[in-house]
């Protein structure tokens, strides 16, 4: 079955019209933009990239994130995208092998499947779900209108209504098994508030929610004193990356505020999704196809991997810790030292991203036994298969393996180049899961164990929370989220014009004060890096307390 949405050929696309497309993301004016600039300078980053390229891939281009990455100019797109050939397929975005049933059984995606088996109780730093808790503080709320809200968005967002059964498979319900509102009342003068609200988040922070009973998603309610209220949302991330819980925020912040708002779901699933990305992508068995290319690029690459992420000092081995609890550090870049770091990244044509990734491998590598070493990296891999897919909620997570190497000085600014151009090669290299990598790499290592537990995850793309919600539900005020069998998480969110940097660690592996000692020496050095005279054409100078 094909289906098409009638996308305009871009071998007819013109510099004006890719310069217009430029801009209109960038939020700049389009004779702000040269033939020749590079865009990164004017902003671009990955994500902005990948958005236009899906457009572009919708519309017949046969272009990749790496070949735009390579020369992100108007110009070399323009000559990219008019000079390849686009795929033989007239006017179609997709071919559908068959369409499936919305409600029967389907398979796991690679991540879903790590998560899924990762929680189990048998294996080391399991017995943990990979989910999220956040709250949100605001005044007014109404607990029916938000409980019919909530309700509203479970009914559009079909992954909301998932169940993960025996034998790693999931399955959307036709109702869901949300039994409504939890409120807790601290509002009363007598009553305890803060070590109720304290109670309430031990209670939920760390809970490994009942996927198999579909049990997935739930927002509590905590009522304050002077009409302040306090909104907990959990939610297991086996149905939801980072770019779907905005979307669910920005849907729940509509619905409470105009109930009934809500478009209705046009009955594309993310199970119809999943089997449109195996026919787009292809078998690795299947010479020339996107998923064999991108196994031979892994393939090509194993012998030079190392085997395991950075080698920090643990207090207590992975394997005997039978309960982990995260904790959150954190700190916000304000919107100063932030413009001067983008600035400084434009000028040698790096991605904040990648800025931000590189200073946290340094720091990593500065109390790591071995200098070489590999990150974990989200992929937030939604690929343009359908219209709807933009505000669909699932998990459309891919992982890339980014491999440090800090053994021999170079410039910061090399640094981050080199790492950014690898990024650029894996991304356009995702078919081939993260999984099947770590898998070939046991194997080419005689079965030794292989892992990549430290992680940089990173969307600066738009606001974690949107004005919306801020407007009618409140501020985001705490958040902490865990992964089975990862040690130390690092996120990155944008906050109005701030941006949150926050490490979630195991706290029973690690020497007392060692992820504090790191956090700080990752703040100086950000701190270094916005400064004006500072040059980035030396190596960075991470301050380092007792490493090692």
């Amino acid at each position: 079955m094909t289906t098409s949405h009638h996308a305009t050929d871009t071998a007819h696309l013109s510099k004006e019209d890719i310069r217009n497309a430029v801009a209109g993301l960038l939020g700049v004016g389009a004779t702000s933009i040269a033939d020749a600039d590079n865009l990164i300078r004017h902003g671009m980053d990955s994500i902005r990239m990948m958005k236009l390229m899906g457009g572009w891939r919708r519309a017949g281009a046969d272009v990749t994130f790496q070949q735009l990455a390579e020369n992100p100019t108007v110009q070399g797109w323009h000559e990219l995208l008019t000079m390849r050939p686009a795929p033989q397929i007239a006017e179609t975005e997709v071919v559908r092998h068959r369409v499936v049933d919305a409600g029967a059984p389907f398979e796991l995606t690679p991540v879903q499947r790590a998560y899924w088996i990762g929680r189990s109780d048998e294996l080391a730093l399991g017995r943990v779900g990979c989910h999220a808790y956040l709250e949100f503080d605001g005044s007014g709320i109404d607990p029916g209108r938000l409980e019919a809200a909530v309700r509203e968005i479970v009914n559009r967002h079909e992954m909301l209504r998932a169940r993960f059964l025996e034998g790693g498979r999931q399955q959307i319900l036709e109702h869901s098994t949300w039994a409504g509102l939890t409120v807790h009342d601290f509002a009363a003068p007598d009553v305890a508030a803060e070590q109720g609200l304290q109670a309430v988040r031990a209670a939920l922070s760390h809970r490994r929610l009942d996927v198999a009973a579909g049990e997935v998603f739930d927002v509590q309610l905590s009522l304050l004193a002077d009409d302040r209220a306090r909104i907990h949302v959990n939610i297991d991330l086996l149905v939801a990356d980072v770019a779907s819980i905005e979307v669910l925020l920005t849907d729940l912040a509509t619905a409470y505020r105009e109930p009934g708002s809500l478009p209705r779901a046009d009955g594309y699933g993310f199970a119809q999704y999943l089997e449109d990305y195996r026919a787009w992508s292809g078998s690795p068995s299947t010479a020339g196809s996107p998923a064999a290319v991108a196994r031979d690029y892994w393939q090509s690459r194993i012998p030079a991997l190392p085997t395991t992420g950075p080698r920090l000092p643990l207090a207590t081995p992975p394997e005997e810790i039978t309960r982990p609890r995260f904790s959150r550090r954190s700190f916000v870049l304000g919107t100063k030292e932030w413009e001067r770091i983008t600035a400084r990244g434009r000028e040698h044509g790096l991605t904040p991203a990648m800025v931000l990734a590189t200073a946290y491998a340094e720091v990593l590598g500065a109390w790591s036994a071995d200098r070489n070493f590999l990150l974990n990296v989200p992929l937030f891999d939604r690929q343009p298969l359908d219209p709807a897919v933009t505000g669909m909620v699932a998990d459309f997570t891919n992982l890339v393996l980014l491999h440090v190497d800090l053994r021999q000085p170079v410039s910061f600014a090399q640094r981050v180049r080199e790492l950014q151009h690898q990024v650029q090669q894996n991304a356009s290299h995702a078919q081939y899961s993260t999984l099947n990598v770590l898998r070939d790499l046991r194997r080419a290592n005689g079965g030794k164990r292989v892992a990549a537990p430290v992680v940089f995850a990173c969307n600066l793309g738009s606001d974690f929370v949107g004005p919306e919600f801020r407007a009618e539900l409140g501020e985001l005020t705490w958040m902490l989220s865990q992964t089975p069998q990862v040690w130390l998480d690092h996120q990155v969110y944008r906050s109005n014009d701030s941006v949150l940097l926050a490490w979630d660690a195991v706290d029973q592996l690690f020497p007392p004060g060692l992820v504090e000692d790191m956090l700080q020496s990752y703040q100086e050095l950000l701190d270094w890096l916005a400064a004006a005279d500072n040059d980035w054409t030396q190596p960075a100078k991470v301050p380092v307390k007792d490493a090692r």
